[in-house]
């Protein structure tokens, strides 16, 4: 998934769904701005205690829905998902940056496709990766 982003060091990133923070830090050492919102406050909490701990000072963690994305950080240049709505929700369309990726698992709860939407002329992209299976998505529904 992280490959499937097509990083820089200059883009800016929004995770979807922080967990650990390993994969935070995983695109910490690739790029210089990383955001991730992880719905479970206690996951949020300690992956930033962890991140701050490792002097991971380019990853900003906080507590929230992920359908919302983080309006007042974006536009963001890619957008990873690592749970699966239904379908993508409408605010983390609106977040990606013109020519920007977002690689996130869409659909029903064992039949999910992870996908890349690469945003052109404002319309988004869609190309099929691969079949998963990833926990749903939780929290309001878009």
């Amino acid at each position: 998934m992280t490959a499937a982003l097509e990083l820089t060091p200059a883009a800016r990133v929004l995770e979807i769904g922080t967990g650990s923070g390993y994969q935070a830090a995983i695109l910490a050492e690739i790029t210089s701005n990383v955001h991730s919102i992880e719905i479970v406050p206690a996951l949020a909490r300690r992956a930033a205690d962890t991140l701050r701990q490792l002097h991971y000072t380019n990853v900003q963690v906080r507590c929230g829905d992920g359908h919302a994305g983080w309006p007042s950080a974006g536009p963001f240049d890619a957008i990873i998902v690592t749970c699966a709505p239904e379908q993508i929700p409408p605010a983390l369309q609106a977040q990606l940056a013109e020519g920007g990726r977002m690689v996130i698992p869409v659909g029903a709860r064992y039949a999910q496709e992870l996908v890349r939407m690469r945003k052109h002329g404002g319309q988004l992209v869609r190309e099929n990766l691969m079949a998963v299976l990833f926990v749903p998505m939780t929290g309001a529904n878009p």
